[in-house]
């Protein structure tokens, strides 16, 4: 039997594994942590329990086809529900807004709280569904660097329709031209962060994002996001996935132009194919030596990282939901700091998520835990003691005049998660969280494809990848890995 050998149990690590499972291949993976799930781990502290990465849950789907696999049910593993909530928005100036799950509830009571024709808003919204649909096919669910790609009635339909994507225009713009509130242009523009970008200089064809959360809902698993990584890694283990924790590989070891195992400090493992989960610029500046690097890919921007305050809260506050955004007074200000500057904003948009308000034990009886998020640069050498303290202060104030609270006194429980600590904890290069930004027109097609243009039989998967970060796109990162694998033997 054929093997296969994927460096990584990040979550798209663990979806290649069980795919290629499926396809009849014996599966090792080597993790250098003591635990599988990447960015989806947990803190337990003090009685309170915190997810420490994504946060947001969309295409639960994408999930239970894995289970569906192996002819699963994956409510035996996994469960979830949709939220009537997408998320609370709060504005300096006093404004709520409540982003409603329900499309037609969302459309009416945005028109009334933007003062916007509900038409209007149905048109975006529409537009931004036709986006996707003209493009799923090629940019999501293919490879882009396959010419067979390319030769579909899907990929020429969408080339005639290229004048609706608003690829010349940026997502700031395309919002501009859509809206004349500045806050619902905010709202929509917030969605250039999904994927670690501006939306000053991503483009206009980034309106799907909202299209993704919106179509199909938001939702939250039993037990937190920890519990998917969790699920999958019990899946695969079931299925007779072999797993080395603790075990960094050092290096992918080739013959010739062909990749044909890996090495760690101690051992070496061989197999038929090898399939990098780790973030593909230290894949080729520490695992593959020997191998000239595509320089023009690996240095490409990179997406923003984040500072993340994990607080334990000795109190509630029932006008704070599941997500939460504090909006910046100066948006783009905001992201020229962040990507221009490589700092931090002195009025940075706050992002508050806490679990507790679907899963009671989360934290103790009459406490919630708050995890607190600011986009920030990636690590490029700042001083970030300095950088936290200055970020604490700016939050802090910032959840006090809107909330009209005084936060500090209630923080029974800390620990932060900065860009050099998910730099060191998961591998990716400059705690970008996901691979390179998306600050380009031709970014989409810019991204390193799941295949070694020169390496046979090495292959890559992960949110440093195609089709990009996230859940949803990592999962599918995996699909599209493992239909290459399974093209290649024919």
């Amino acid at each position: 039997m054929a093997k296969a050998i994927i460096i990584g149990a990040g979550i798209a690590g663990l979806a290649t594994a069980l795919r290629l499972k499926k396809k009849g291949y014996d599966v090792e993976v080597f993790e250098a942590n003591s635990y599988p799930g990447g960015k989806l781990h947990v803190i337990e502290k003090d009685g309170f329990r915190f997810d420490t990465g994504p946060s947001l849950l969309t295409m639960p789907h994408l999930i239970d086809e894995l289970f569906e696999l192996f002819e699963n049910d994956p409510k035996k593993y996994f469960v979830y529900k949709k939220k009537d909530v997408i998320c609370n928005y709060f504005w300096e100036d006093g404004t709520r807004f409540s982003a409603k799950a329900s499309l037609d509830t969302f459309v009416n009571e945005a028109a009334s709280k933007f003062d916007e024709q509900a038409s209007t808003i149905s048109k975006y919204l529409k537009k931004n569904q036709l986006k996707y649909d003209l493009t799923a096919k090629l940019f999501l669910e293919n490879s882009l660097h396959k010419m067979r790609s390319y030769l579909t009635k899907e990929t020429f339909e969408a080339i005639l329709q290229i004048y609706r994507l608003d690829l010349m225009n940026t997502l700031h713009r395309t919002n501009e031209k859509a809206f004349g509130n500045k806050k619902l242009i905010q709202l929509f523009d917030r969605y250039a962060t999904y994927n670690g970008s501006s939306p000053y200089k991503t483009p206009g064809i980034m309106s799907m994002i909202p299209h993704l959360e919106m179509y199909y809902g938001t939702f939250f698993p039993k037990g937190g996001m920890h519990r998917i990584s969790q699920s999958l890694f019990e899946l695969a283990k079931e299925q007779g996935v072999v797993f080395h924790f603790e075990k960094a590989v050092t290096k992918i070891i080739l013959k010739g132009q062909k990749a044909v195992g890996v090495e760690t400090t101690d051992q070496r493992s061989f197999g038929d194919i090898i399939v990098s989960n780790m973030d593909v610029h230290p894949t080729y500046r520490k695992l593959l030596h020997e191998v000239d690097a595509p320089e023009r890919t690996l240095h490409q921007e990179r997406s923003s990282s984040a500072l993340i305050f994990y607080w334990g809260i000795k109190k509630t506050f029932p006008k704070l939901d599941l997500h939460n955004i504090l909006f910046s007074d100066d948006y783009e200000a905001e992201f020229n700091s962040l990507f221009s500057e490589k700092d931090l904003s002195e009025d940075p948009t706050v992002y508050i998520n806490i679990s507790a308000k679907e899963e009671a034990t989360d934290a103790p009886k009459g406490c919630e835990n708050w995890f607190v998020m600011i986009n920030t640069p990636g690590n490029y050498g700042q001083d970030w003691e300095a950088l936290k303290l200055k970020a604490r202060r700016s939050i802090i104030e910032k959840i006090d005049r809107v909330l009209g609270t005084d936060i500090e006194q209630y923080i029974v429980t800390e620990q932060v998660w900065d860009p050099i600590g998910i730099e060191s904890d998961t591998s990716s290069y400059r705690g970008a969280l996901y691979g390179a930004a998306s600050n380009d027109r031709f970014a989409a097609f810019l991204r390193h494809p799941n295949f070694s243009r020169s390496i046979k039989h090495l292959y890559f998967c992960g949110g440093s990848v195609h089709p990009g970060g996230g859940i949803p796109l990592c999962l599918l990162s995996a699909k599209i890995t493992s239909d290459l694998v399974s093209n290649a033997k024919k």
